[in-house]
């Protein structure tokens, strides 16, 4: 198993963060003035107003309903450069003339002995270069950018990539449209092909549209390319390698991760639909009638984190006003996984997240739920997290005191539902209409184009390498791996183009939406600590 990089560890020459810029305030001098006896009683009670004042704001500011409205109206009123609504209404168009639908055509696999047939999919798609987007993506797409920043300068040489095989499970080529495989080493159950499926349905989805390339992936949990290894003037470039997460001390670039084709191994379904599901099991039970605990379902055995959450549970010495439990795949898979449907997990006011050994897919199910995600501070992001804002989408508990962290989060939830109510439809609405399938293809189409232009050398296909369709993959496979390909397979090319790309951060912007990070998980730990110096008093 390889061991996630030290905490220790900081970006130097090829961070892809802001950390090395240096911004000094504004600062006006001024030079000493006299003050005259007959003006002393009026600068006096000035003085008293100032300090009275003070100590009100200061009040103020340590009140969680007066903050988070705060948060809610920056959050309104914020510009930025979209010219689109933010969730705008769906539309029904009526055709005399369907688009038609595409197919797999497992027969033509066996009339090729196993090979990629040559089908009647279209290879281009139907709008052009220069139609206007629809839309404006989602503001976490501007991390594109940054986890491509430590080759801005330098490109990404052929060197560079060779580099990143050594950990790598497959090299992916892309030349003319078509998908070329090189298996370097088997991954943890099937992350490798729905990964590579997903790769597949972005070329159906655009044809013709994605450039040649060549990458290489890590389906492991954990990011391996520290920054502080090429770090300095002399030091080479980084291995470009994607995988399912990063950190702040590692530059591996993250790439929506295999689960949103599907997880046959423990029956999760492909993201579109069950994004459907989680929408339909919200409407079952209202917040207000939802149990009035904090939920969590897992396997705690896969990290000593989770298993100092189970600690958190009611017993006859505590209330933590938390509700966990331990997850039984083996007895799941045996029972027809009856007791996991994510979709009938939402009947509490709030749900837990906690990490694994490194990032977990749950996230974006437990964020789905209307529920308030309670989110226990993360060491690790995937590519959508990092638009995420304490107070408002998720909030925060401390990594090293969770049960006392959870007891007041609930209680302050219960004494302001309509502010409980209000974080957690943010995080449910953010994850339908900001993570819905259509923008995971626009995330991929936008990152691979921009990594596509960084390649200093003509993409090759390997000696090695299979060329892979939709149809070599699916037709062969059984069970729930070839039905959960089935039903998330692209069936019709996209009759508009991907979303407009924002912006990069500037780093006025960038450090802007550090601050308020950190500000609001500041101030909601100072009224925790608050909260339990009055319990430490009262003796209750």
């Amino acid at each position: 198993m390889r061991n996630s990089p030290s905490k220790n560890e900081s970006g130097g020459g090829h961070s892809r963060n802001f950390t090395n810029t240096n911004w000094s305030p504004f600062v006006k001098s001024s030079s000493g003035f006299g003050i005259s006896p007959n003006r002393s009683y009026a600068l006096l009670s000035l003085l008293t107003l100032l300090i009275v004042g003070a100590f009100i704001s200061t009040r103020l500011l340590l009140d969680p309903t007066v903050l988070l409205e705060k948060e809610a109206v920056t959050t309104k009123t914020t510009i930025t450069h979209t010219i689109f609504p933010k969730y705008p209404p769906p539309t029904s168009v009526t055709t005399l003339n369907p688009k038609p639908e595409f197919t797999l055509h497992c027969s033509s696999v066996n009339d090729t002995n196993g090979t990629s047939p040559r089908n009647n999919y279209p290879d281009t798609a139907s709008f052009g270069e220069d139609d206007v987007p629809t839309a404006t993506c989602p503001d976490y797409f501007r991390w594109i950018h940054e986890d491509l920043r430590p080759w801005a300068k330098t490109g990404i040489t052929r060197e560079a990539l060779e580099r990143a095989k050594k950990t790598a499970n497959f090299r992916l080529v892309i030349v003319g449209g078509r998908v070329y495989v090189e298996k370097f080493q088997d991954a943890f159950q099937t992350r490798d092909v729905f990964t590579i499926w997903g790769f597949l349905q972005l070329l159906r989805k655009y044809p013709g549209k994605i450039p040649d390339l060549e990458l290489m992936f890590d389906c492991v949990d954990w990011p391996v390319v520290k920054a502080l290894d090429f770090a300095g003037v002399d030091a080479p470039s980084p291995p470009p390698l994607f995988r399912y997460c990063g950190n702040e001390e590692t530059l591996d670039i993250v790439f929506p991760d295999w689960s949103f084709w599907g997880w046959s191994e423990v029956n999760i379904k492909p993201w579109e639909s069950l994004l459907n599901e989680l929408r339909e099991g919200n409407q079952r039970t209202n917040w207000i009638n939802r149990e009035p605990y904090a939920y969590w379902k897992g396997n705690p055995s896969v990290a000593e984190t989770r298993q100092d959450l189970m600690k958190c549970n009611v017993s006859e010495e505590h209330e933590w006003n938390a509700r966990v439990y331990a997850q039984d795949w083996i007895r799941e898979s045996k029972e027809g996984y009856k007791q996991s449907d994510l979709a009938s997990q939402c009947h509490h006011r709030y749900k837990i997240y906690i990490e694994g050994s490194a990032w977990s897919v749950s996230e974006k199910y437990i964020l789905a739920c209307d529920s308030v995600t309670l989110l226990v501070k993360p060491h690790y992001y995937d590519f959508f997290t990092r638009g995420l804002l304490p107070a408002h989408h998720y909030w925060p508990v401390r990594e090293h005191d969770k049960c006392r962290s959870i007891k007041f989060a609930v209680h302050w939830g219960n004494s302001h539902i309509q502010k409980a109510q209000d974080i957690g439809k943010t995080a449910s609405e953010f994850i339908q209409q900001e993570l819905k399938m259509d923008y995971v293809y626009d995330y991929m189409y936008h990152l691979l184009t921009q990594y596509s232009k960084l390649l200093q050398f003509k993409p090759e296909i390997p000696q090695n390498a299979v060329e892979i369709c939709s149809e070599t993959m699916a037709c062969p496979r059984s069970g729930n791996e070839r039905k959960f390909m089935m039903e998330s397979l692209v069936k019709h090319p996209a009759e508009t183009g991907p979303c407009d790309m924002p912006p990069p951060y500037d780093p006025a912007s960038f450090y802007a939406v550090e601050k308020r990070k950190r500000s609001a998980t500041t101030r909601i730990l100072q009224w925790e600590v608050k909260y339990w110096n009055k319990q430490n008093q009262t003796g209750s």
